[in-house]
């Protein structure tokens, strides 16, 4: 029950932040700005669920955050003509889509097997990843913005079903799969035995390295959709999509309860953190607080997140 009062506390807190919300701000209840808040944290919502499964098995990915600009970048660039700073291949959006997915499963894969095969520091290699996947993205736009994509490429952040944007059902699907799985599926438990203790995993007959190589095509694939869902929030591809995100990505993990050690975490936890983390930027905006300071409040916000997991857990984090 301790360990779950981490995740748990989320909600009230959740409950507090919606009062004083509405005293912040009239409009903030209204049910535009509630769907504004959730079509906003779609995107980060696929990432950290991505980021989460990793986190589960006691890895890191912190390469996810480029592939949600390199991504959906290159399925543009086959789309777009050349006189649009595409490759000039007019690929149809359908194809476009599986390579943009694909993309993602590719990024994952080879970190993978970086890490298992190599047994290389998972950090180590995914912070290498990032740099050399935010390298190509800049050379592969030139820098530019990319606009012109066929409206099809922002079908999931503008379409909407019940008045809730398509991006927000898909999350909300992604995560009761991801849930299920962990909890009913031998899939699932064998992650959570893998970043418990990774040397009894293999000796219960876990096949570690294949099902870690999985975990991290999964996740990118996850950052792949995250990208595509950013791209039609923002209505345009640039050089910079995804920079920085890793940080809030690891806030939401932490303070849902994902434990940096592995083998630990739901999620119900990584969701709330995401929830709550929307909310926070949401009731920033409305009260005029400077866009600079988030980032310095998303910090204390893992920090202590960190030192509740501390008291909630009783075990120091390595």
């Amino acid at each position: 029950m301790l360990r779950r009062a981490r995740e748990l506390a989320l909600l009230p807190a959740l409950l507090v932040l919606v009062v004083l919300g509405a005293f912040v701000n009239g409009s903030f209840l209204t049910e535009a700005n509630i769907i504004s808040i959730l079509g906003s944290s779609a995107a980060l919502a696929m990432v950290v669920l991505g980021e989460a499964l990793v986190l589960i098995t006691g890895k890191f990915d912190l390469s996810l955050e480029s592939t949600v600009g390199i991504a959906p970048a290159f399925g543009a660039l086959l789309v777009l003509p050349a006189s649009e700073s595409g490759f000039g291949l007019r690929w149809p959006f359908g194809l476009a889509l599986i390579a943009i997915l694909l993309i993602g499963a590719a990024i994952g894969a080879f970190n993978g097997f970086l890490v298992v095969r190599f047994r290389l520091n998972a950090f180590i290699v995914t912070l290498a990843m990032l740099i050399v996947l935010r390298g190509l993205l800049v050379g592969a736009t030139q820098g530019k913005t990319l606009f012109g994509m066929p409206n099809a490429f922002f079908a999931l952040a503008t379409d909407t079903f019940l008045a809730v944007p398509m991006s927000v059902w898909l999350a909300a699907i992604a995560f009761l799969i991801a849930g299920y799985v962990l909890r009913h599926h031998r899939i699932g438990r064998s992650l959570y035995a893998i970043g418990g203790n990774v040397d009894a995993a293999r000796a219960a007959g876990i096949r570690v390295d294949r099902i870690t190589i999985g975990v991290y095509v999964a996740a990118g694939i996850l950052a792949s959709l995250g990208g595509l869902i950013q791209t039609g929030y923002v209505g345009a591809i640039n050089a910079n999509q995804g920079q920085n995100m890793i940080f809030t990505v690891f806030a939401a993990a932490v303070i849902g309860g994902i434990s940096l050690d592995g083998g630990k975490g739901t999620m119900l936890g990584a969701l709330t953190g995401v929830l709550l983390l929307g909310v926070v930027q949401n009731l920033l905006t409305l009260a005029q607080v400077p866009s600079f300071w988030i980032q310095a409040i998303y910090g204390a916000i893992i920090l202590v997140a960190l030192m509740i997991a501390r008291l909630t857990t009783g075990k120091a984090q390595d």
